[in-house]
């Protein structure tokens, strides 16, 4: 017999409504989650659509009710070349989404001024939205922010920085404390066995993934490199003349500083230090994204290896996952994973035309 004519065709919602023994209006509202069903009857289509095997076909959902996905970016507006690339990743991302009925805008925010970002959240309307993506620090304006918006079935994932004391649905982004210990393990590699001082550069302290990085950092160097003491972190606010004035004057006060650990500040500030302080034997230099900058240096032999997140891969899942929780669909674990890639000058991928 013909395989196409034995299949046992998909059940439908016609199917569930007659086997809950409800109208399809009802399923279609406890599809959607609506209220104005009653607790058992909720209860009677889920066991249908579970006996069943009903499975939605969302698209063609959405598309019958012209439904469109409203979502929110909001991101810090510094000029550094991660978050540019960040930011037109995730409008590529929107612009190839269009075909699944998603609508995104992005505010920019002064991650310093935090009256901003307050002013700028108290102003997000959960009626307006369906999702909301945030990369900032976390402050009780901001966790405050992310439970009214949940409260309102508004889907919200933190971005490149968790904010896991907060009700977000989900985060996107690698694992900072890992590749922190990445680095180090790195660092101490390339370092070999000389004896010495460690600079840390960062973006700033308040930023929960410099602080992962900087916590997974140390650990490894308190474990594997007795020979090697992180110094304190010198704060740059990702300004390239702050993180060159900085880097210098550590140099200077630290003759017995072999290595740098640019956790997420401004590589290139950090370069021209290093570029021009008098060595007697090279610096390691290990540096956080692939950006325009840090592949220049990785292939002019200043930094030797850059650990990466890719931005379209951030942006891509972002949307992903604030449509799957819209949907109440299940995030692929898999699929949303984040991997961290350690990048050296011999295998850099092609610079995108």
């Amino acid at each position: 017999m013909n395989a196409n004519h034995s299949s046992k065709p998909k059940p439908t919602a016609h199917d569930v409504a007659r086997e809950a023994r409800v109208s399809l209006a009802t399923v279609d509202r406890v599809l959607n989650k609506r209220d104005g069903v009653r607790e058992a009857t909720v209860k009677r289509v889920n066991g249908a659509i579970e006996k069943l095997g009903y499975v939605r076909d969302l698209s063609a959902a959405n598309l019958a009710r012209q439904r469109t996905y409203r979502f929110v970016f909001v991101l810090p507006d510094g000029k550094g070349q991660f978050l540019t690339g960040l930011r037109r990743s995730i409008a590529e991302a929107v612009e190839n989404a269009l075909y699944d009925r998603i609508s995104a805008r992005t505010i920019l925010t002064s991650s310093r001024n935090q009256t901003e970002l307050a002013q700028e959240l108290i102003a997000l309307d959960p009626d307006q939205i369906d999702g909301l993506a945030i990369m900032a620090h976390e402050t009780p304006i901001v966790r405050d922010t992310i439970a009214r918006l949940k409260k309102r079935g508004v889907a919200v994932v933190s971005l490149v920085a968790d904010q896991p004391n907060s009700e977000r649905d989900h985060f996107v982004g690698f694992d900072n404390v890992s590749a922190g210990r990445t680095a180090a393990t790195l660092l101490g590699r390339f370092v070999g066995g000389r004896r010495g001082k460690v600079a840390v550069v960062v973006t700033s302290m308040h930023a929960r993934d410099m602080i992962e990085r900087r916590n997974g950092f140390d650990a490894v160097m308190t474990e594997h490199f007795p020979n090697l003491t992180p110094l304190p972190s010198i704060e740059a606010y990702d300004d390239p003349e702050t993180a060159r004035t900085l880097t210098h004057r550590c140099l200077l006060e630290n003759a017995d500083v072999v290595a740098v650990y640019s956790v997420g500040a401004s590589v290139r500030g950090i370069a021209d230090a290093l570029i021009s302080h008098d060595a007697q034997e090279r610096l390691v230099c290990i540096d956080h994204e692939l950006t325009d900058n840090s592949r220049e240096l990785l292939e002019a032999g200043v930094l030797d290896a850059v650990i990466n997140q890719n931005t379209g891969h951030l942006a891509r899942s972002a949307l992903r996952v604030m449509r799957a929780k819209c949907d109440a669909a299940p995030v692929l674990a898999s699929q949303e994973h984040i991997r961290i890639e350690v990048l050296i000058r011999e295998n850099l991928p092609l610079k995108p035309t």
